[in-house]
This record gives structure tokens, sequence and C-alpha cells, in this order.
């Protein structure tokens, strides 16, 4: 899933007090000889409100097998994301599919101002303060995909710093 990111940070689920947010639930159905067979497909953010995010999808005949699917299937896609100062430290375009997601570091006290599947991510990582537009389609699962992207772009000074070889101070006065 993360292959097409340079610096993406894998993160292992043991030790981490992992909360999970339930994005979605949605009701399949599979048109057999004897009939429909009805299934249900959750999907599920991960995150231990510290800039460790994960998503993952389950599917199941019930509700209840289908979140716990997910949330192991989850906890397989952990990677760390840069916070500064509880929001962003810059802003970002993210796009899965039909769906394009933009966000913006905010004030302190501003709270995050994002809806529905974007929201969930956001708050699983730890981000307090930030400003968000989702566009596009909004399919649940392609806006947390599209949130995901925007956030694995994220790079802080210090990575910068580190990546072209300069001090902190060089990266801010130039």
């Amino acid at each position: 899933m993360y292959q097409n990111y340079k610096n993406v940070e894998r993160v292992k689920p043991s030790g981490l007090e992992l909360v999970d947010h339930l994005v979605g639930v949605q009701r399949v159905t599979k048109v057999t000889k004897g009939g429909r067979a009805f299934g249900f497909s959750a999907i599920v953010v991960v995150g231990d409100g510290n800039g460790v995010v994960g998503h993952g999808l389950g599917k199941s005949k019930d509700v209840a097998s289908a979140i716990a699917k997910a949330i192991e299937d989850a906890k397989k896609n952990l990677v760390r994301i840069p916070i500064l100062n509880g929001t962003l430290p810059h802003e970002q375009k993210g796009k899965f599919g039909g769906a394009k997601v933009f966000l913006k570091p905010a004030s302190h006290g501003t709270g995050v101002i994002a809806g529905g599947a974007v929201r969930a991510v956001l708050e699983s990582v730890g981000v307090h303060d930030v400003l968000s537009k989702s566009q596009g389609s909004s399919n649940p699962h392609n806006v947390v995909k599209a949130t995901l992207d925007a956030l694995l772009q994220l790079r802080s000074a210090v990575t910068i710093a580190k990546q072209r070889g300069i001090s902190l101070e060089k990266v801010f006065n130039g």
C-alpha cells in the first residue's frame, strides 16, 4: 500500500495504545441461485493519537466480525505521521481514485474542521487543529485513502534538513 512514498516509517502495533474509529459499515448483497446472500463490509481507522495511524477493511456475514477483521487489518498498516504542536507541518493535497482532500494547518484552538472520514483519520493521528476540504468523490474508502495520501506526503523540518544535508536553521533562514 505504501510503496510509492519515500519516507514512510512503518510502526509495529506492540506496546501502543490504539483507539479505533469506525468510518463506515456497508451492507453488500450477492444474488445467487438460492436467493440473496447478505454480508457486511466495514472500514476502520486506528491510531494512538500521537502520530501513528492505520486503516483497514473487513468483510463478513455479520457486522461485529467485519469490524473485528477491519481492526486487525488496520493494525497491520500502521505508519508514523509528523505532527507539529497539534497541527500539520505544512498544507498538503491528497488524492485517491475520485476523492481529493486538502489539509491546511491551523492555529491553536481552531479544532478539527473536517467531516466524516477525514475527521476520523485526523483524530486517530492526533491532530487537534486543522482545516480541511474534501472534494470529488465522497466514497468513505477513497476519502480515507486520500487523507492518508496527504498525511504520508508531509515532511517535518528535521527530515528536510537531513535530506538536504544542512542545518535546521538553514532550512528556515535560507
